[in-house]
């Protein structure tokens, strides 16, 4: 690969694309790196690159043409050594968001040019001429586009073949599957009081994974909903086939009902710890939950409870009237092991008369919107918010959410 740069100052872009990793890329011919004076292309005798904007404003504008002769002698460059034209990117705070998406992209052309933006800007002229398009590294601004280009650069250059020791050192890390990374140890065992935790010193893989994803998971939706949200979107759940020690049964006797308000109470106060009142979520007692789900019967839902080895440990709820699916709940010591996937699923086939079921759920259940969402789930516009003002047993401005989805009939399906 070709990268090119076009910048002010490329000594600076110079010597970090020939320090650390990248420089010893270079130095095998990994990859081809240029950086380009735009002041060796100006026509005035001060070798002035810019002036006031056009309409008045504070600050200066980079010249067009000092920029688009550089651009074109980097493409008579690449032409004298059998490459197409490069892909001409603009460094700018109007440009869209940077990700690994983008760079995984980038880091397919055979050549590529990074054009650094300074002062309030560049002649949108030459952008529109030569731009392929404008990107930014954040919603911050820089006093130079320089360093934006070097982020372009480098999470570029490091995704070609043997930069890395390792393909994995980089499909292992955050972003690259959507997620954030795992958190990450090394010696010593102990510092400072703070043990390394201990599943990663059991050489169990399996469990050593599994530990990570489920790291990798909740830090994503803590520090990155948006990001949660969207890998949720774009990664189906197929639920995992129902063991041998499973059942799932229609709630009928009391006993049955009181094995689901236990189930309901404990994982109610869980799942809405952070948004509730202390005083609120100690109202949901067991005895309180089975009231509520007597007088859901009576409005037309059914119930049914599962177990795995003859022991409760999840409930879910029907309405046949609405086609509504609620009540989801999985006791706190069964949790992680798929058992609410199966049950929405198993929910889901209960109620063949509605093409469209629906639940409903608080904002801050993360856990269960993102199980919603892998399900087929989608947020229907339009839900009332659920205020502090209205609703005092909340802790702060939460909103429910309704999702919908909408189911196939079999003649459809066949079609």
């Amino acid at each position: 690969m070709r990268i090119d740069i076009v910048t002010l100052f490329p000594e600076l872009c110079d010597s970090f694309l020939h320090a650390s990793i990248l420089g010893r890329a270079a130095a095998k011919n990994l990859f081809e790196a240029h950086c380009h004076q735009i002041r060796d292309y100006t026509k005035n005798k001060q070798k002035q690159t810019d002036d006031y904007p056009y309409g008045g404003g504070c600050g200066m504008v980079l010249y067009a043409q000092p920029i688009a002769d550089c651009l074109r002698e980097v493409q008579a460059q690449c032409a004298a050594q059998g490459r197409g034209r490069p892909h001409v990117v603009f460094l700018t705070a109007a440009g869209r968001p940077y990700n690994e998406g983008v760079a995984r992209r980038l880091a397919a052309c055979d050549s590529l040019t990074l054009v650094c933006g300074h002062y309030e800007g560049i002649d949108q002229r030459v952008i529109d001429a030569f731009g392929d398009e404008e990107l930014s590294i954040g919603d911050y601004v820089l006093t130079g586009g320089e360093l934006a280009s070097l982020v372009v650069a480098d999470s570029v250059l490091r995704l070609q073949p043997g930069v890395l020791a390792e393909e994995k050192g980089y499909q292992e890390e955050s972003y690259w599957d959507g997620l954030l990374e795992y958190p990450q140890y090394t010696r010593p065992e102990i510092w400072e009081g703070r043990p390394v935790p201990s599943v990663l010193l059991t050489g169990d893989h399996t469990r050593i994974d599994a530990w990570r994803a489920k790291q990798s998971h909740a830090r994503t939706a803590e520090r990155r909903p948006d990001l949660y949200e969207e890998w949720c979107r774009t990664h189906p759940l197929t639920p995992a086939r129902w063991k041998r020690s499973e059942r799932a049964a229609l709630v009928r006797t009391g006993e049955q009902l009181a094995a689901a308000a236990q189930i309901y109470s404990e994982s109610w106060q869980m799942s809405h710890r952070e948004a509730c009142t202390p005083d609120f979520l100690a109202e949901h007692t067991p005895e309180a939950m089975r009231q509520r789900l007597e007088a859901d019967r009576t409005a037309g839902w059914a119930f049914y409870l599962h177990s795995t080895a003859g022991k409760p440990d999840a409930i879910v709820g029907v309405c046949h009237k609405t086609g509504e699916i609620g009540r989801l709940y999985v006791s706190p010591a069964a949790q992680g092991r798929g058992i609410g996937a199966k049950l929405l699923a198993f929910a889901q086939k209960k109620l063949p008369e509605h093409t469209r079921t629906f639940v409903t759920v608080l904002e801050t259940n993360r856990p269960a919107i993102a199980l919603y969402l892998r399900m087929g789930y989608r947020e229907e516009a339009g839900t009332p918010a659920v205020s502090p003002e209205a609703h005092q047993t909340f802790t702060n401005r939460v909103r429910e959410q309704k999702l919908v989805r909408t189911q196939l009939r079999d003649s459809e399906m066949d079609d």
